[in-house]
């Protein structure tokens, strides 16, 4: 019997690594994208713009069991985020629609931006999500897009994402880059395997026919103060030069939980930013 199919729209760097994780299971992976030629081995490309309304050629005319949603937008303005959130999403659901398929679940893989939390407070899934910049506002107004679909739906709320090609944090800290201490500003993150290991785990245990929620967070174990991740990488990094004058106070300060996931039974590969930051450094100490 053949294994479930999965659309993956927006099959960049976490939609590749999730390919990958479910190509091993015996799934068949579909990825959605402007250009095909860098998808995973196994993964049948389907050439699409997520921003222009006209159904794709390459429309997989088989059935669609899952459709993740994983854009990034073009642009990182308002009108970027509207395009490929709100609007590229209703036009992936449009053409399941016009298709005649019914997927058993959407995914919509979203952002802990939506958080407006600024006191180090910690927040899960009911939390309120009233965020004052315009990412996290256009992030819920997607988020309910994928919800009233008319399918069965999850939205799973990403912290920042860290891993192979997602080093700007160590590169500022190389570059002497320096964060106030008092109060602490938490941090959330989570690595780029172990983000596209919960969407894979979510997938898996829904094909199962677990019951799963209408939102999940996807955090590591650990979340902490910006100052002790800088202060701990400068240790590891052996930079000893800095300003304590200049530094960054940035907006937002919150502890995301993880207890969700958990307790379906998922883990992170990387429990902490130290976990997952030495593997780094291990494959490219540099």
């Amino acid at each position: 019997m053949a294994g479930p199919s999965v659309l993956i729209a927006g099959c960049g760097d976490i939609g590749s690594r999730l390919a990958t994780q479910v190509l091993a299971s015996g799934w068949t992976v579909y990825g959605l994208r402007r250009t095909t030629a860098k998808l995973p081995r196994g993964v049948q490309g389907v050439t699409a713009d997520l921003f222009d309304a006209r159904m794709p050629d390459q429309w997989p005319d088989g059935r669609i069991d899952y459709l993740v949603y994983c854009a990034t937008p073009s642009e990182r303005d308002e009108a970027g985020y509207r395009a490929a959130y709100v609007q590229g999403l209703h036009h992936v659901l449009g053409w399941i629609q016009r298709s005649g398929q019914k997927p058993r679940r959407v995914v919509f893989v979203s952002s802990s931006s939506v958080y407006g939390q600024q006191g180090g407070e910690w927040v899960d899934e009911a939390s309120p999500a009233e965020a004052d910049g315009f990412s996290g506002r256009i992030m819920r107004e997607a988020e309910q897009v994928a919800l009233a679909s008319g399918w069965p739906a999850s939205v799973v709320r990403l912290t920042g994402i860290y891993g192979p090609g997602r080093s700007d944090l160590m590169n500022r800290v190389r570059q002497g880059y320096s964060v106030a201490v008092d109060p602490p500003l938490y941090g959330n993150r989570i690595h780029a395997d172990d983000a596209a290991g919960l969407l894979a785990f979510l997938l898996q245990a829904d094909a199962r026919g677990v019951a799963l929620d209408d939102c999940y967070l996807g955090v590591d174990d650990a979340p902490a103060p910006l100052a002790e991740v800088v202060d701990w990488m400068r240790q590891r990094l052996g930079v000893t030069r800095w300003s304590d004058e200049n530094s960054v106070r940035r907006a937002g300060s919150k502890r995301c939980s993880n207890a969700r996931a958990k307790a379906l039974g998922w883990a992170p590969r990387y429990a902490s930013y130290k976990e997952g930051y030495e593997a780094m450094l291990a494959a490219d100490p540099i």
